[in-house]
């Protein structure tokens, strides 16, 4: 098991996690996709309370990658065209602070990483509004239940419609 000491984790939370998770399981490098919550303060929540916005918990994307196949800062890049991240507790139409945009950073480097990149895409003239991605460090994921993993490639999907 030698190759699973060199993955490395990072977590993402950009509104609707399928979509989110979708879009991350197609890249070389990724080596498992897991959705569920975190950024809250009740333990072990589960969809309908997250639901509810009352948990304080974010939708997210967390994944074990292989950092000599894909960087952290493709991941990010990634992240950042994934969705809008000028729009606080909102991703198209999904409101609540279960929505909002975070990266979770497991180690310095990561933030340092995210840190950068925020600056960077804030000060490119991309969008009108400033980026309001929280930068924060990881904590306790919860998995999501289990109907929500890889929800859009069970139904043959790619792609979150509305």
């Amino acid at each position: 098991m030698a190759d699973q000491e060199k993955y490395e984790t990072a977590s993402f939370a950009a509104g609707c996690f399928w979509g989110v998770e979708a879009a991350f399981r197609e890249l070389k490098g990724v080596i498992e996709t897991t959705v569920g919550y975190m950024g809250g303060h009740t333990k072990d929540p589960n969809y309908n309370e997250v639901c509810t916005g009352t948990t304080g918990h974010a939708e997210t994307l967390q994944l074990k990658y292989d950092p000599d196949e894909i960087s952290f800062e493709k991941l990010l890049e990634v992240f950042w065209n994934k969705h809008d991240p000028t729009t606080k507790n909102r991703q198209g139409p999904d409101i609540g602070e279960q929505y909002r945009s975070i990266i979770f950073y497991h180690n310095p480097e990561q933030k340092k990483l995210a840190e950068e990149s925020k600056e960077k895409l804030d000060s490119s003239g991309k969008y009108r509004n400033p980026v309001v991605t929280e930068i924060i460090p990881a904590g306790t994921f919860y998995p999501a239940e289990d109907y929500h993993q890889q929800y859009l490639e069970k139904r043959g999907r790619k792609f979150c419609g509305i």
